[in-house]
């Protein structure tokens, strides 16, 4: 039995190796679609990595509280156009809410800095010594806020890497004295490189300042120790929720909101967020494997085409194998083996191609592509599966030709 199943392949090889340019020409189709399904599910499955993490780098486990709508003399004003948090709600968030890890309150303008013949226009960030944890931020040099700092209102700053390199170039930023609206400002620290963020803003592009110095001296506040936003650091992934439920109902309590009353802040939970983007991703990977998949469907058309004339024209060769002892299953099996290994060999030359084209995509466009064990693993199996489906119609056509027929055929 072995020994007639070896004959059998030996001899499908043989026919597949005496029509080698029309085995490759069929082959392309299977090239073409295991190529393509490997490069666009590596474009996706970089896509959804890029993107968690740019949620990822603004911090992980982040809710953002934003200060909400209000109505002034019947007018309805949008979300955060004006400020209704304090800094005392920071303070008491962080106290108060067991699934809070840690706070901070924001303060942010747009303000030109300048040092020496140099000057930069930059976001200036008012906050407190928690922003580096709430933003899984770290500094290269230099030390971080401290409480003294926020309690002194001290004219301290901590610079990004873009601030830094167009200020500074090469020069060590740390121990420097600029000036931000005026104000001279010592320089205590450099961020840690943080990349863009998912709507591709610069997140190197900013100068963090103690909160109470924002308020007093730089930004300023219609009423004193009110900040815009509040950023805050969940224990866990897990325990977002509940922190969220433990702010909104602190909130609530603090501002004196009735069940029925109008809001005047907002959350914001940036796990949802990366939920709802790593869907979008998945989606469009999903789409883009489906249509390089019909590559794939048209490559089986074509191993089932090229097996339909192959045994037309091998019709006296089955003949004769039929009339020296050869099996159904044997003349069944020598042309799903030629198809199989049609498939097979397109999808190992499919695979290569679709890795290549991904670094390729990689560098040339600067595309984040990821060739994932399971993508190559699927397609090659869905090729050899194109090639049973669409060769055992052949196969099966030339197991059930007589004999006396097909040794008569010309």
């Amino acid at each position: 039995m072995v020994v007639s199943i070896w004959s059998t392949t030996k001899i499908a090889f043989r026919a597949l190796w005496v029509n080698k340019m029309r085995s490759a020409l069929t082959m392309l189709g299977i090239i073409i679609g295991v190529g393509s399904v490997i490069a666009m599910l590596a474009v996706g499955q970089g896509a959804s990595e890029k993107i968690s993490e740019q949620v990822a780098s603004m911090g992980s486990n982040l809710l953002i509280v934003m200060s909400g709508s209000v109505t002034s003399g019947g007018l309805r004003m949008g979300s955060g156009t004006q400020m209704t948090l304090t800094l005392e709600d920071a303070y008491a968030i962080e106290r108060e809410c067991s699934a809070v890890v840690a706070v901070a309150p924001m303060l942010n303008g747009v303000a030109q800095v300048v040092y020496g013949n140099q000057n930069w226009a930059t976001a200036v960030q008012g906050t407190t010594p928690g922003i580096l944890e709430v933003r899984d931020a770290a500094l290269v040099s230099g030390r971080p806020l401290t409480d003294q700092d926020i309690r002194a209102a001290a004219k301290v700053v901590l610079l990004g890497q873009t601030v830094v390199d167009n200020l500074f170039g090469s020069l060590d930023p740390v121990g420097q004295i600029i000036r931000i609206k005026k104000v001279p400002f010592t320089v205590i620290g450099v961020l840690e490189k943080k990349g863009q963020s998912v709507v591709g803003q610069d997140q190197d592009d900013l100068a963090y300042i103690p909160v109470t110095t924002a308020q007093k001296k730089i930004i300023g506040t219609t009423f004193a120790g009110m900040v815009r936003t509040i950023l805050i650091k969940a224990r866990s992934a897990e325990e977002m929720d509940r922190a969220e439920r433990q702010v909104n109902d602190l909130l609530k309590q603090r501002h004196r909101i009735s069940p029925k009353g109008e809001i005047d802040f907002s959350i914001r939970n940036l796990t949802q967020m990366l939920q709802v983007a790593e869907q979008s991703t998945r989606v469009m990977t999903l789409l883009l494997g489906a249509i390089a998949s019909v590559s794939l469907l048209v490559g089986g058309i074509g191993i089932m085409n090229i097996m339909l004339v192959s045994v037309t024209e091998r019709t006296r060769e089955i003949g004769i194998r039929m009339a020296v002892g050869a099996k159904t299953w044997a003349i069944r099996m020598q042309f799903l083996v030629e198809a199989l290994t049609l498939s097979l060999s397109g999808g190992v030359i499919g695979i290569i191609l679709g890795v290549v084209t991904s670094e390729i995509l990689s560098r040339l466009a600067g595309w984040t592509t990821i060739v994932s064990p399971l993508s190559v693993i699927l397609a090659f199996g869905f090729s050899g599966m194109v090639g049973i489906f669409f060769g055992f119609y052949p196969a099966y056509k030339a197991s059930l030709l007589n004999p006396i027929e097909a040794l008569r055929c010309e």
